[in-house]
């Protein structure tokens, strides 16, 4: 995602003398960013997604920028006469991917999901939590430069939340944007960018900071050269960062997220060198101790 998708005094209504649903939206979404929106439930927050997802147009006011759009929505469409595997190989090719890629990315995202062994499984014969990951799954396989997701943790188990959550950290730490509703004011505590609330048709920004951190985090100690500044991606996907030296920093993540740093940091060129990994609150190690 190369630059902003913006709304620019965008309102929507259904008919031509419906209510209005939205109206006076001002919306930038940046790459690279984690965008929460909230409200209660008939408030127009699917509205919004589904604009932002371009599925729908706005009845006033403009839309600029198109990145690579993915959407994910409440309800999953699963009366569709195809296998998961066979469903999300055929979106592959519809981004463009070969067949033989789109088979690989789809048998990748459903195992990662813990839906591998549904693989052969008709849509229609899936549980509802296994049509989710699908959707999920679809989504993803096509490395989406915005992300939009309506509810999509609902129905998931534990480990296939924590896996979104793990994908979302993916995403914007290779430069994408993540949109998200979810009931749980818990979900993703602490690391939007941004947090809206959608209140009487129009977008309102938070400006407390949103929730804290829900959840474990862990804390990872880095060395580089001095003087060096951490990778901005890292930077991104940290709930802080602390420089404890010459090269030295400090860097606070969930738990959900710390793989995602890791690979960050360990794949930036140059490398940085991982001291440490532990859970916050542990005591700093015994300088005179041997590993």
């Amino acid at each position: 995602m190369h630059r902003d998708l913006r709304l620019t005094a965008v309102g929507r209504r259904y008919g031509i003398r419906g209510p209005w649903v939205l109206r006076g939206v001002d919306l930038a979404v940046a790459p690279g960013t984690l965008t929460r929106i909230e409200g209660a439930n008939g408030t127009g927050k699917s509205t919004l997604l589904r604009l932002l997802a371009r599925l729908d147009a706005p009845t006033e006011g403009r839309i600029t920028g198109r990145p690579r759009t993915a959407y994910v929505p409440e309800r999953f469409p699963s009366a569709l006469p195809f296998t998961a595997a066979g469903y999300l190989t055929h979106l592959g090719t519809v981004h463009g991917l070969s067949r033989a890629d789109a088979a690989r990315r789809a048998a990748e995202w459903l195992e990662r999901f813990g839906a591998g062994a549904y693989a052969g499984t008709p849509l229609t014969r899936l549980s509802k939590g296994s049509s989710q990951k699908v959707a999920v799954a679809q989504a993803l396989l096509g490395d989406p430069e915005l992300l939009v997701l309506d509810e999509a943790w609902t129905g998931l188990d534990t480990a296939a939340r924590e896996e979104l959550e793990r994908a979302v950290a993916e995403r914007t730490a290779a430069g994408g944007a993540v949109v998200f509703v979810d009931h749980d004011p818990g979900r993703l505590a602490g690391m939007p960018d941004a947090t809206y609330t959608v209140l009487d048709g129009g977008l309102r920004a938070r400006t407390d900071g949103g929730s804290p951190p829900a959840g474990p985090v862990t804390v990872v100690v880095v060395r580089g050269a001095p003087g060096g500044p951490l990778p901005p991606e890292a930077v991104r996907i940290a709930l802080s960062t602390e420089e404890t030296g010459p090269g030295g920093h400090r860097l606070t993540v969930p738990v959900s997220r710390s793989d995602v740093l890791l690979r960050t940091l360990l794949t930036a060129r140059p490398p940085w060198h991982v001291e440490r990994v532990e859970p916050a609150g542990a005591p700093p190690p015994d300088p005179g101790s041997r590993p």
